[in-house]
Order: structure tokens, then C-alpha cells, then sequence
């Protein structure tokens, strides 16, 4: 495919995900639309996972041929990313209160909120920077709330980074733990309970001591839904402290 081709698929991708792509046509008007076509591969990622997201699927769920599909959407992996764009939807509305990590702490959890309602956006590749206009509205949103600090650009797309990378990657392994111990019937605190308690049993306290007192800790009842996500969020807002009083 030539530079150009490239291109021009990324521009009418663009044009699809703001929507700017589809004209009134003569004749019989089309029973499907973008939103249309996006909402019922959403919902077949969200029921069946997004490996059996393809468009012979979402042409069957929605009672028309594959061919069909060819009007509103270019090809899979751009369905991919128009699905991802919609899923995420819009941020919640973060009323400016002068204090940016309470700020950002909102909507770093919102987001976490909207990936584990929907764990296959984690698994999809990342192509490039946001490029839909919800994936704007959230990149608008995270750096609205570094509005007062003093950060130049450059530093606050580095937060962006930051702060949606990390919220990701937590999701991403948050997802794997809890397949993994599907059937099992324990929550996260019981599963890690049950590792630690055996694994401490089994090695060497004197050899190990520190690696015993940190399984023995694991599970404990006092402990907060997912504090690893809370805690790592903390020292990762730290650091952006620390680069703003340096400012």
C-alpha cells in the first residue's frame, strides 16, 4: 500500500469517527448509520469478547449482509478503533476547584471505571495518539485539570501519558488476575490470601524473610477494593507534585 493510501485511509477514518463521512443518499434511505453499526459491535465485544468481533458478526446481529457494512465502515481495524471511541464515551464533567490531583484522581478512576466495564478495550493495540472526539474529550479533560499549575505543554502531555498509560495497564492486569481465578469463587482479597498463606508455608522464613512477611500480609480484611490501582496512582500523582513545586 503506497504513503499515500495510508493516507487517505487515515483521513476517512477520521472523517467516520467525527461522523463527517456519511452524506444524504437518493432512493431508498439506508437502514444502518455508523452509530448503528459501531453500538452492535460494541455490544458483541461486550458479550462475546472482541476476538469474535468481526464484520460478518455484526452483519448477522444486525440482520443484513457483509457487504452492507462496506458503506459506513472501511474495514475491521477501523471498526476496532470507531468502537473504541464510542465505548469510552464522554468524561464525567469535573467542576474546577483549584486542586488538580483531586481533580485528576476523578477522572483517573472514571476511566478505570469504563475499561473494566469494557476489558476488551484493553486488549486492542494502541495506533496512535486520541483521535476520536471522546478520546478528545477525555486528553481535554486530564489536561484542563493541570490548567493552574505552571507545567509548560510539553510536561502536561507527558502527565497524560502517564496518568492513561498507567490507568491501562492496571486495568490490563486487574482483568488477567480476575480471569484467572474465574471458577473459583474467591475475590481478589481471598486469592491473594490463599497465595500467600501457601506460599509462605513452603519457603524458608529465615532465607526469606521479607518475601514471608509480605505474603503473610496479603488479603488482609482491612484492605480496600483494589488497592493496588489506589496506590499506585498516589506515587504516581507524587511525582507530578513534585514537578510542579519544582516549576
Amino acid at each position: 500500500m503506497t504513503d499515500d493510501a495510508d493516507r487517505g485511509d487515515a483521513q476517512a477514518t477520521l472523517l467516520r469517527l467525527w461522523r463527517r463521512s456519511e452524506r444524504p443518499t437518493r432512493g431508498r434511505p439506508s437502514v444502518l448509520d455508523i452509530d448503528s453499526v459501531v453500538a452492535a459491535a460494541v455490544a458483541l465485544a461486550d458479550r462475546e469478547g472482541v476476538a469474535n468481533v468481526t464484520l460478518a458478526n455484526v452483519a448477522k446481529d444486525l440482520g443484513v449482509t457483509k457487504m452492507s457494512l462496506y458503506r459506513h465502515i472501511g474495514s475491521k481495524p477501523e471498526l476496532l478503533e470507531l468502537m473504541a471511541d464510542f465505548a469510552v464515551g464522554d468524561p464525567p464533567v469535573v467542576e474546577p476547584a483549584g486542586d488538580w490531583r483531586a481533580e485528576l484522581t476523578m477522572l483517573a478512576e472514571a476511566n478505570r471505571e469504563v475499561l473494566m466495564r469494557h476489558p476488551w478495550l484493553v486488549e486492542l493495540p494502541l495506533s496512535g495518539p486520541p483521535a476520536g472526539p471522546h478520546a478528545v474529550a477525555w486528553m481535554d479533560a486530564i489536561l484542563r485539570t493541570l490548567r493552574g499549575t505552571g507545567l509548560d505543554w510539553g510536561t502536561k502531555g507527558g502527565v497524560l501519558v502517564l496518568v492513561s498509560g498507567y490507568v491501562r495497564l492496571a486495568c490490563a492486569q486487574a482483568i488477567q488476575l480476575a480471569e484467572g481465578r474465574r471458577g473459583s469463587g474467591l475475590s481478589q482479597a481471598q486469592s491473594e490470601q490463599a497465595y500467600g498463606k501457601g506460599l509462605a508455608e513452603l519457603i524458608d522464613p529465615e532465607r526469606f524473610p521479607d518475601a514471608v512477611g509480605f505474603l503473610t500480609s496479603l488479603g488482609a480484611p482491612d484492605q480496600a477494593e483494589d488497592p493496588e490501582f489506589a496506590f499506585g496512582l498516589d506515587v504516581l500523582l507524587d511525582g507530578v507534585a513534585a514537578l510542579i513545586d519544582a516549576n
